[in-house]
């Protein structure tokens, strides 16, 4: 039986064992709670704090680590008898198994982690900030843990508030301290496996991109085109999407996370698309901006090749040593000269394009485990192995026009690398691609059979 993700072996969650027994200091233990039992067909996922740190896809573990002794013990539910129908999953039975595969020290059943928590350690360290699992982001989880505190009819403490509580309660002497900063640091740079992995993401999305592209018409839906990338992840091994896909036409555009996906591609409109799949608890981001009709018209060249042309300064800027203000600000003072030989058919056009360069957010968020992935580097040199979504944005607010244009990016030791370069980023690179027939064009949808 396979216990560990093939994208990675053992000695690569060891390692980020070791620099969590490093940093939590021989007096104290930490203590990782993976994700709980699926409800109705769902198929499981771990948690990303529990996946990063050993890799094993159980529902109900825990893993303990031990400071003073530098020992790692994972605790499972047992073998349940009535669940073979599913076939094999990983039990305390498999104690052995688990061990040699994984180098943790030692695997007990579930019902032994209290008497593993000591009494005389300094403090226990577990995570505070809600767990990401399937299809989540920590920055969505908290906005949902704030609707269900303001509900009085549903308040109730989440996952990660009861199993600090229940460590206060049963070993009330010890400290308990938040995991969380210690476990953000460590994912904001990305190993050469966690890159490879990430570059098959950021492949597979921009295959999604243009495969969509292609089999744009006029008279489809958003989620007829979003099929696409429905399959493509299916049949190259992914789980799925690893968030909720945005696949917006038209007016829908101004809503930056629009979601609903029913609406019908007209001609003479722009479409959307941001998707990205599962691979191995790791993912990407992409956005293009695509017109229904196979070719830009005067305006959306206008305004979209503008943001195009400052995404690429911005890539032509991006480099380790580098501080992220400095690239917004050295990118801004390459497309000034752009903005003033430019000829806006409108003045708030103009003001838009100036106002582009103010934004701060163009170097918008941490890609890794979650797509807004964990920890901060925006007051900080860039590094190699940092890895995040390079997204300039500029907004119309008059005729509330969006246009955007993103690329998930990696920090290399001589540059930069985008991974998702697949998908065609000029504009008439993307005209020649939807020139061509696409998959809902060798395989139509019912409806337009």
């Amino acid at each position: 039986m396979r216990v560990l993700s093939e994208a990675f072996p053992a000695e690569e969650f060891a390692a980020r064992r070791a620099r969590v027994l490093d940093r939590i200091g021989a007096g104290a233990q930490a203590l990782v709670q993976g994700a709980g039992p699926v409800r109705g067909f769902e198929v499981f996922r771990q948690t990303n704090e529990c996946f990063y740190l050993c890799g094993i896809e159980v529902p109900q573990a825990y893993l303990l680590l031990d400071g003073g002794a530098r020992t790692t013990t994972l605790f499972l539910p047992h073998r349940d008898p009535h669940a073979g129908s599913e076939g094999d999953v990983l039990s305390a039975e498999d104690a052995d198994e688990i061990r040699t595969q994984t180098g943790i020290d030692a695997v007990f059943g579930l019902e032994e982690l209290g008497g593993r928590l000591r009494d005389d350690a300094a403090a226990v360290y577990t995570p505070h900030s809600p767990a990401e699992g399937r299809l989540a982001s920590r920055d969505e989880l908290l906005r949902s843990a704030k609707a269900v505190a303001a509900d009085p009819w549903d308040a109730a403490p989440g996952r990660e508030e009861r199993l600090a509580e229940r460590l206060r309660e049963r070993r009330p002497g010890v400290e308990v301290r938040d995991l969380t900063p210690i476990l953000d640091e460590m994912r904001i740079t990305k190993s050469p496996r966690e890159i490879e992995v990430m570059r098959r993401a950021g492949r597979l999305c921009a295959l999604a991109v243009a495969e969509a592209m292609r089999s744009t018409r006029a008279g489809l839906f958003e989620y007829q085109v979003g099929a696409v990338a429905d399959y493509l992840y299916s049949v190259n091994g992914a789980r799925g999407y690893a968030y909720r896909p945005i696949i917006a036409c038209g007016e829908n555009i101004w809503y930056s996370h629009y979601f609903r996906n029913d609406s019908p591609l007209r001609d003479g409109e722009l479409v959307l698309m941001d998707v990205a799949p599962d691979v191995h608890n790791y993912t990407s981001d992409i956005g293009r901006m695509w017109p229904v009709s196979g070719r830009y018209s005067p305006l959306q060249r206008e305004l979209y090749g503008l943001v195009v042309e400052y995404h690429k300064a911005l890539l032509r800027r991006i480099r380790p040593g580098a501080l992220p203000g400095q690239v917004l600000a050295e990118a801004a003072d390459d497309m000034r000269p752009v903005i003033e030989r430019t000829p806006f058919s409108k003045p708030i056009y103009e003001q838009a394009a100036r106002r582009l360069l103010d934004f701060k957010g163009h170097l918008s968020h941490p890609v890794g485990m979650a797509v807004h992935d964990v920890g901060n580097y925006l007051d900080r040199p860039m590094e190699p192995g940092l890895v995040f979504a390079l997204d300039p944005q500029m907004w119309v607010p008059e005729e509330r026009l969006y246009i955007r244009v993103e690329d998930t990016v990696a920090v290399t030791e001589t540059g930069v690398e985008v991974l998702t370069n697949a998908a065609p980023l000029e504009l008439d690179a993307v005209e020649a691609v939807m020139r061509e027939d696409g998959l809902l064009q060798k395989l139509p949808p019912l409806e337009v059979a």
